[in-house]
């Protein structure tokens, strides 16, 4: 998988899911980020977006397109249709240690519908990705209300997720994962140039939530992994965006995720962004993580117990993510397109763990990645 966090994944996440939903979330975050028009009772608007992605890191290579396109009905719906795919070439430290190098592919399709009534804004979504070894399928619900005259939007929403595990060269094998997410949500615009956001989540995993692949440790003995059939989480997003001079803004997030694995994790990112001309726009951020362990977590264990995991993403480590990403309007495009722009993004991520040893060299591993996308996004 894609190197991210426990408790950014909340739970396995087929290949790449992380990083499509930050892209898709920052491309809608560019029109928040200079005219604070951000309300919830708009419908979003018609536009097309197109991306590759790549991702090189600890071992593992992930690229591949993707594209949205979304069209307005009547003033009152929208409609959606995705596609994301990713081909991952990993000979990461569990591969190499455990098994053999793979390449594998996953597609994802999505759908989705938007109805506008009022001061009120539903939408219904639903999502499904392939894999050799691993099928995912998403419904989503939300609803958001503006009150107060539009300075207050309160949001909620809802995903069910079923997926399917299966094991390469095990044809005997298969188990399921059923998920549960439940967000609330509240905006605010304190003033012409602050809004503020505080977001709530909560998660039920249940089913087989370790890899089929990987081994734990006992006295350096290779042991199946036993994961806890279930798991809880939790957590809490405090954001706030700051309109600076025309033309600028500057964004500040901190989360905080527990859950009932005993892990606890801290994120903390900041952005600056800024139009360098009238044709474009630079944004530079940083981003920091840290977590701590698994309470079946252990890099070596002593003796066999109920649970016990050796999954890197499960120990005790720190990330550190600085990256920037560059926006150029285009001047000249055909008569039915309203606006486009072309987008550079790139980010370097240090990851640091403090209780995973790398059993080649026998000390803490520790890796870099970068991750690039290059999208283009027009409106018509």
């Amino acid at each position: 998988m894609v190197a991210i966090s426990a408790a950014e994944a909340g739970r396995r996440q087929p290949y790449g899911t992380a990083w499509a939903s930050h892209w898709l979330g920052a491309v809608g975050l560019l029109v928040c980020l200079h005219g604070m028009h951000c309300h919830a009772a708009v419908l979003p608007e018609e536009r097309a977006d197109s991306m590759y992605h790549f991702y090189d890191g600890g071992g593992v290579r992930v690229s591949g397109p993707a594209l949205l396109v979304r069209k307005n009905v009547a003033d009152k719906v929208s409609v959606s249709g995705s596609y994301y795919a990713d081909t991952v070439s990993s000979a990461s430290i569990d591969v190499v240690t455990t098994a053999s190098p793979f390449k594998e592919k996953r597609t994802e399709y999505g759908a989705g519908i938007d109805y506008l009534y009022n001061d009120s804004l539903m939408s219904l979504s639903v999502a499904k990705s392939n894999e050799p070894d691993y099928i995912a399928d998403t419904l989503s619900m939300n609803f958001s209300q503006d009150v107060f005259g539009g300075m207050t939007t309160v949001s909620m929403g809802y995903s069910r997720g079923k997926d399917t595990v299966l094991e390469n060269n095990n044809a005997s094998f298969s188990d399921y994962v059923n998920r549960y997410q439940y967000r609330l949500g509240v905006s605010q615009i304190l003033t012409q140039t602050l809004r503020v956001s505080l977001d709530y989540e909560a998660i039920t995993d249940e089913g087989f939530l370790n890899s089929p692949y990987r081994s734990a440790r006992i006295f350096g003995a290779a042991v199946p992994e036993r994961y806890p059939r279930s798991r809880d989480s939790q957590a809490v997003a405090l954001r706030a965006l700051k309109y600076l001079l025309p033309g600028s803004s500057v964004r500040f997030e901190y989360r905080y995720f527990w859950d009932t694995w005993d892990i606890a994790a801290n994120t903390a990112e900041a952005a600056y962004s800024t139009y360098a001309s009238t044709l474009w726009l630079v944004e530079l951020r940083y981003r920091y993580y840290s977590q701590d362990n698994a309470s079946f977590y252990s890099d070596n264990f002593t003796q066999s117990q109920n649970f016990m995991a050796r999954d890197k993403e499960l120990s005790t480590f720190k990330s550190h993510a600085i990256g920037g990403k560059f926006t150029y309007t285009i001047q000249n495009h055909p008569s039915f397109v309203n606006k486009s722009t072309l987008n550079v993004a790139y980010d370097h991520i240090r990851f640091k763990y403090e209780d995973f040893t790398d059993v080649r060299t026998q000390t803490p591993f520790a890796f870099n990645a970068n991750v690039a996308q290059l999208f283009l996004s027009v409106w018509f």
